[in-house]
């Protein structure tokens, strides 16, 4: 069952949110993970959500999106981001 990581992103220092933007791409590979949305325009349709910068990814299963996540691949580029923005970040399982 596919997987995808949600997330909502406030950018707080732009800079060093454009150095994240670079690490990011090659630290999906070995996870299989691609990015679905990745800071493309916004409507609100419904309520007063306000989003930042929106990144959706999809991974081939909740276990491929955890271990990336986690991973040492991605916890230099992770390190910036949470230097860079404020986040908030969901995991969503898909069906099939």
């Amino acid at each position: 069952m596919k997987a995808y990581i949600i997330v909502d992103v406030n950018i707080t220092d732009p800079a060093l949110y454009e150095d994240y933007k670079k690490l990011t791409p090659g630290s999906l590979i070995p996870f299989e993970g691609k990015f679905i949305v990745r800071g493309g325009a916004t409507e609100t349709l419904e309520g007063d959500w306000k989003p930042g910068r929106i990144v959706m990814l999809e991974f081939p299963s909740v276990e491929k999106a955890k271990a990336w996540w986690s991973s040492d691949t991605y916890a230099p580029a992770k390190a910036l981001r949470q230097s860079a923005s404020v986040t908030r970040m969901i995991l969503a399982e898909g069906f099939e």
